[in-house]
């Protein structure tokens, strides 16, 4: 494993565009825990996955879908706080809670997690824990133990209730190597013939192309910009399968992101035409352009 020095860390311990958190009131951070877990595990408290809603008696209105299109961690918790005004330390009932994604999760945590000045990154990848057989789009969190000088990868989504119905063999807040692929992993799985492309996705959507796209949301993410899973820009394909100009493209950031080495993961994101999140963003949910200015 790559050795981080000071300048990553700290990079990553200051928010991006979608995690700064440093222009709200200090009351909304009012009783959050200080430690990393308990900064994560204070989040499904505040969020509800749209597709776990009803296992917590919830049935998300049309209405309340709008909560999905909140990118930046403080659109996040003006949502929040619009439906209960107390600090991120207070878990809400379901209802109250944002509608959100695996996304949102990750995108949160992340943000708590370096408002506390912890280094942290939002990952984008695939899951193998709900589904069998399958790798399902998913993003997760991971934090810098300093005194085990590694990478804690844990699942901000999974509360009780998730993890009873899942029954994961695994601990979800120090998730071993295996069960969540990041997607430049995935990627490289897919093109040395040791795992089937059409195993990777979500809902109807499958595919080598789909793995692409998360290729370049994760080298985003890493860049500290946390799109969601749904934003599409420059380089990616879309239902397409990639020709190879762009399998070629994603072999180097796959083997990049792999690497671990983060001023490659700069550089080739700052300085490959595709990569860079632009002020806008098509929206492939919502069917509409998004403006990130």
């Amino acid at each position: 494993m790559a050795e981080y020095d000071d300048q990553t860390l700290d990079y990553y311990a200051s928010p991006g565009p979608m995690t700064d958190l440093a222009g709200l009131p200090a009351e909304v951070f009012d009783g959050l825990p200080h430690d990393p877990v308990g900064l994560c595990r204070a989040v499904p408290g505040l969020v509800v996955h749209e597709m776990w809603a009803h296992a917590y008696g919830f049935d998300v209105p049309e209405s309340r879908l709008t909560d999905l299109q909140a990118r930046s961690a403080v659109e996040m918790t003006d949502v929040i706080r619009r439906l209960d005004a107390g600090p991120l330390s207070v878990a809400r009932p379901a209802e109250q809670r944002m509608v959100g994604n695996c996304r949102h999760f990750s995108t949160l945590s992340a943000a708590l997690l370096r408002h506390a000045a912890i280094p942290a990154r939002a990952r984008c990848g695939f899951a193998t824990y709900f589904e069998p057989g399958r790798y399902v789009d998913h993003w997760v969190t991971e934090y810098w133990h300093a005194g085990e000088r590694r990478w804690v990868r844990i699942d901000a989504q999974l509360d009780e209730v998730q993890r009873a119905a899942i029954n994961p063999e695994f601990d979800t807040e120090d998730l071993p190597p295996g069960p969540f692929v990041p997607a430049g992993e995935a990627w490289r799985l897919c093109r040395t013939g040791r795992a089937d492309p059409e195993a990777f996705g979500i809902f109807e959507f499958w595919g080598l192309w789909f793995v692409q796209g998360n290729v370049v949301r994760d080298l985003a993410a890493l860049n500290k910009t946390e799109l969601l899973p749904w934003d599409v820009w420059g380089s990616m394909t879309f239902q397409e399968e990639p020709d190879a100009a762009a399998i070629s493209l994603t072999d180097t950031v796959a083997d990049v992101i792999a690497g671990d080495g983060t001023d490659a993961v700069r550089g080739v994101y700052e300085d490959t035409e595709g990569l860079r999140v632009p002020d806008e963003v098509f929206d492939a949910r919502f069917q509409v352009v998004h403006s990130l200015a």
